[in-house]
């Protein structure tokens, strides 16, 4: 199998089409390191040239350096023919003096970012957004990071404002048309079943959670999105570096350094990659497809050469000998899971 970015796939509660390779903005924003202004440009330029049509992004990114800078290298392009994805549940807030940035991000615009999934806040935060991004249509919103991660303890809290909040808000843009569908993006599997479950979602955004190192989505998400229709983007296919990587030592795998028994399950996925004669990082970025529910894989790059790279990764054609031979070794994770 292979696919290509002008290839999408349309979700079943709702008319819109979504290309099943979407552009994440967080590397744009400065994501555990800096991304020039120069190569940002060059590769959101770069990912037009090759036909991606998503990107999404997040006013928490880089502290709305990533909308800034999307809106600024797609300001001449024809507002109907890309889709834009952005979150709300943090509004920004100008610095205080002497208060330190956030350590997530490099150099990031100087704002702070406070959580609040209010219905006022949900309006404010897209308001702000089409500002940053120059533009006055926003396609898809995303209540963003509503768990254990980011809220801690306070996840069931924040679940309930959000959902007497931000998707109250959400549900009345979509009625009124302002916006064409509103879904969560979140690395938590539990309380993403939870939003599915209790709301009226058209599509979940995941991170690192059905991949070949990872399908944890299949316990208890992916049957309630199969139960209500509710799409699913697919992101952090690379589960934070190793399987783009490989299984180097310094290898990141979730945003900390991979330990030992993951880097040799990954020398595994590579020893079948090479017996076909395939990348492993064409069969990470293809494996989410396979699954019917899945609308796309979102993946974030910094150059342009990045984006080169998973253009060929998705067009790769992929045998299904290898993926008999990866369930023959246990190495599906959607059969493990």
């Amino acid at each position: 199998m292979a696919y290509s970015c002008k290839h999408t796939r349309r979700m079943a509660r709702r008319p819109v089409d979504i290309p099943v390779l979407g552009f994440g903005l967080a590397s744009i924003g400065g994501l555990l390191g800096a991304t020039s202004e120069q190569d940002s440009s060059a590769s959101i330029e770069r990912a037009w040239d090759l036909g991606i049509r998503h990107f999404d992004t997040a006013p928490q990114y880089g502290s709305g350096l990533a909308e800034h800078r999307l809106g600024h290298a797609l300001r001449d392009k024809p507002r109907a023919d890309w889709l834009l994805s952005t979150k709300v549940g943090r509004v920004l807030r100008p610095r205080r003096l002497g208060n330190p940035p956030s350590t997530l991000w490099e150099n990031p615009l100087p704002f702070e970012v406070e959580f609040d999934y209010s219905y006022d806040a949900t309006m404010r935060s897209l308001e702000d957004s089409m500002q940053r991004l120059g533009t006055d249509v926003i396609d898809l919103v995303l209540i963003h990071d509503v768990s254990v991660k980011w809220q801690g303890t306070q996840v069931g809290r924040r679940f309930k404002e959000a959902m007497s909040g931000a998707h109250k808000a959400l549900d009345q843009l979509r009625a009124s048309g302002f916006i064409q569908a509103f879904g969560i993006g979140l690395n938590d599997t539990l309380t993403a079943t939870q939003f599915v479950e209790e709301g009226d979602l058209d599509f979940v955004m995941i991170a690192g959670k059905y991949t070949l190192l990872d399908a944890s989505a299949n316990e208890t998400l992916i049957p309630a999105c199969e139960k209500k229709s509710v799409g699913i983007m697919m992101a952090g296919p690379f589960n934070s570096g190793i399987l783009a990587t490989g299984s180097q030592s310094a290898a990141y795998f979730q945003q900390a350094q991979a330990k030992q028994d993951v880097i040799e399950k990954v020398k595994r996925l590579e020893l079948i990659c090479a017996n076909h004669d395939i990348p492993v990082q064409a069969a990470a970025l293809q494996f989410p497809l396979a699954h019917p529910m899945v609308l796309s894989v979102v993946t974030g790059f910094r150059t342009a050469h990045q984006v080169d790279q998973a253009e060929r990764w998705l067009r790769t054609e992929i045998p299904d000998a290898f993926w008999a031979e990866l369930s023959a070794a246990a190495l599906d994770p959607a059969e493990a899971a």
